[in-house]
């Protein structure tokens, strides 16, 4: 019986809809998550389990950012509410918090769900209940296939992308040195090694790591016994961590060239503890404002809400990345106008156009919905993040790595964006 109602369901939600992904009604009035006061949008988000050192922070930043844009109006009127729901980064509970979501919160749009693995459980059901799937948090290239899952987009660099930057960086600064690799077993870990590898040619080694396994010695045993001068690590936060403290167990002291999505330094150093001083010279990328930039204006900005609607939570660049996701969205909702539809969502993002506080544009568009176009790079000194050399952009194919020579924009002067 409760197949059949949720079949049922499925159906109902499906009806009325167009062909394209997104829905095909014509007001706000019959769009699901939407009132003429408020608009529900929801997550899922690793608040436990092996991925949540760290990223745990992230959907709470976003929110609180929701509460600012609610405390002086909201959007058109209306006032954001973020459901936040924890998946423990496991892949068969995303999918049940995901179809509550939909079918049960009957929400707007899903906004930021986090994880490689655990997001492309969802997208097939997403697409089917034509509900819009904005900015998911990791860089696979599965959020940029805009024929195949039209209201699916991605927001970090994809994972080649950034692949291809770092692998630039190595090959420049570290010629004839072995390379070798170690990455998440799942498209995290094979996008990013595509990206070192159009670079780089075949590395000396490669190894790859599961999440329910916090034990990485055999691999970076491996990877000494290689010889290996550097050690590029596509993985999470607390498996960086585990990388770098396992190598230093062993006596391996390779330089380590870390993926953004690893490298928040303030995660790190807590997970490290005594041992945080091995960070000391860990090259990363970013292509937000760092949290220890006080005279960044859009950091000036992100801890005043974070001190205002956010419990003055430590301060890092987890919270930068919330944040940022919850600027882009109110732009997102802006541009689609006072009639808000999933179909007018879908278009004001492809129609793109947004500026914010990336050192490089997002670049929406019809055919791309890859997100953040590259990065720059930075190196932890004294357990702190600084940027160094220029920005870069670069595709997920053969096209050059370039340096970007855009301006950074500030913040709106109220710190609200409005309609472009």
């Amino acid at each position: 019986m409760r197949r059949t109602a949720t079949v049922l369901a499925v159906v109902l939600l499906a009806a009325g809809c167009s062909s394209n992904g997104t829905s095909n009604s014509g007001s706000s009035s019959d769009t699901p998550g939407v009132t003429d006061t408020e608009i529900t949008v929801g997550t899922h988000m690793p608040l436990t389990g092996p991925a949540a050192a760290g990223y745990s922070k992230i959907a709470p930043a976003t929110k609180a950012y929701f509460d600012f844009v609610n405390a002086n109006g909201g959007v058109n009127g209306r006032k954001i509410t973020y459901k936040i729901m924890d998946d423990g980064y496991n892949p068969s509970n995303t999918q049940q918090v995901v179809r509550q979501m939909v079918l049960q919160d009957k929400v707007f749009a899903i906004l930021n769900g986090l994880g490689t693995p655990t997001h492309t459980g969802v997208l097939d059901f997403l697409k089917t209940n034509r509900v819009p799937d904005l900015f998911v948090a990791s860089g696979s290239r599965s959020w940029n296939q805009p024929d195949k899952y039209p209201g699916t987009f991605g927001f970090n660099p994809d994972y080649t992308v950034e692949g291809k930057i770092l692998g630039t960086y190595v090959k420049e600064t570290y010629p004839g040195k072995k390379v070798c690799f170690l990455g998440q077993d799942d498209d995290f870990g094979r996008d990013s090694l595509e990206g070192i590898e159009k670079i780089l040619g075949s590395v000396t080694a490669k190894q790859s790591y599961v999440t329910s396994n916090p034990n990485v010695g055999p691999q970076i045993g491996a990877l000494k016994a290689a010889a290996c001068d550097v050690v590029m690590l596509a993985t999470v936060p607390g498996f960086t961590a585990l990388s770098i403290g396992t190598a230093a167990k062993i006596g391996f002291k390779p330089q380590f060239v870390v993926s953004n999505v690893g490298s928040d330094p303030t995660t790190l150093t807590k997970t490290l503890g005594p041992a945080a001083g091995l960070l000391e010279g860990v090259v990363a990328a970013n292509y937000l404002p760092l949290a220890n930039d006080d005279a960044n204006p859009w950091i000036q900005l992100y801890k005043k809400v974070n001190s205002d609607y956010n419990g003055n939570a430590e301060f890092d660049n987890n919270i930068v990345y919330g944040m940022s996701v919850g600027y882009l969205f109110v732009q997102s909702l802006q541009a689609a106008g006072k009639d808000l539809t999933r179909d007018s969502l879908i278009a004001a993002v492809e129609k793109g156009g947004f500026t914010g506080p990336g050192l490089v544009p997002v670049r929406f568009s019809a055919k791309d919905h890859s997100g953040y176009a590259g990065e720059q790079l930075t190196k932890l000194t004294g357990g702190k993040a600084a940027y160094f050399g220029t920005a870069y952009q670069t595709d997920d194919g053969d096209g050059a790595v370039a340096a970007y020579t855009g301006t950074a924009v500030a913040p709106p002067q109220n710190g609200i964006p409005t309609a472009q």
